[in-house]
């Protein structure tokens, strides 16, 4: 999965190629994360794995904001409510994920798990009043054929795993949403403190039932899983001050082939020609969503009118 915390750090000095750069970085990291939680999600539980990952996250979201001296005030949010149930929302997914990565091949998972960008297209609508054409309307419809294809008879087995990653991208989506929604009146500090607060609590509450003793030969995967989540986030943190977020989205793709990548030289799993026909629509698709957004966002600008997370309600 990619980044646990989605706010965007105020940009210093724009450098866009430093920034697709370290966003590629990032997708990278992100990749070896999930092939290392693969392959402990095999002895572990899904719910030990994302305690331990938020762990990591937690210490990091506090550090980062104690350093700037905000600790106290970023726990106040205008709209905490919201928060709560995005920072959960977030936690189900990591489950979620972590559930289906048992099961389901890594560029499988992953080109399915892409359909996120297409369902907060549709989530923005009741959540945030947004408008859709019909362009987006129809590069959603081929989105959702491409990860038909994916599932197809004689493609992926449908199983629980591939359920887990279909909830997982919804879950995702509404996130995202709700991410746009809370950016309009709290601080990155707030919702990043959110996250790593809401999450160490529901998953310490929930993991501790499926601890299991940790073997000294999972120590190293372990470590590596809470290395990779706050290293990741560091240099995307760095990337998104660097670059717009509208920039650095689309390279968020660069985790299919990346997986692909990962699955066939650890796992020995190549995906087939017709699921990866699938994979590529859906990129396809949300390509074109994420293009149609950023031109409705310019002209909104030119017109003076308010973008999207400005339009959030207070």
């Amino acid at each position: 999965m990619t980044s646990v915390s989605n706010a965007t750090p105020r940009r210093t000095v724009d450098n866009v190629a430093l920034g697709i750069t370290l966003s590629i970085a990032a997708t990278v990291i992100f990749g070896v994360q999930d092939a290392m939680a693969k392959l402990l999600v095999q002895d572990y539980s899904p719910f030990q794995l994302a305690m331990i990952r938020f762990w990591a996250f937690a210490a990091f979201s506090l550090f980062l904001v104690a350093r700037q001296g905000r600790l106290r005030t970023a726990f106040h949010s205008k709209q905490p409510v919201t928060q709560l149930i995005r920072a959960t929302l977030l936690v189900v997914d990591i489950w979620l994920f972590a559930a289906a990565l048992k099961t389901v091949p890594l560029a499988e998972l992953q080109a399915i798990v892409l359909i996120y960008p297409l369902l907060a297209t549709l989530a923005a609508i009741p959540l945030l009043g947004e408008k859709v054409g019909l362009f987006r309307f129809a590069a959603v419809a081929v989105g959702f054929l491409g990860a038909l294809v994916i599932v197809r008879p004689g493609g992926l087995p449908l199983d629980l795993g591939v359920l887990y990653a279909v909830l997982s991208a919804i879950c995702y989506a509404l996130y995202i949403a709700l991410t746009r929604k809370v950016s309009a009146t709290d601080s990155t500090a707030t919702s990043m403190l959110y996250v790593g607060t809401v999450g160490l609590v529901l998953t310490t509450a929930v993991g501790l039932f499926f601890w299991q003793p940790v073997d000294w030969q999972s120590v190293p995967l372990l470590a590596g899983v809470m290395v990779t989540t706050v290293s990741a986030h560091g240099i995307m943190m760095v990337a998104l001050s660097r670059a717009p977020a509208s920039t650095l989205q689309p390279f968020n793709y660069f985790s299919l082939p990346w997986g692909i990548l990962l699955s066939w030289t650890i796992f020995g799993h190549l995906i087939d020609p017709i699921a990866l026909v699938g994979a590529l629509v859906i990129a396809g698709a949300g390509l074109a969503v994420m293009t149609r957004e950023r031109q409705i966002s310019v002209q909104r600008r030119k017109d003076g009118k308010p973008t999207t997370a400005e339009r959030a309600p207070r």
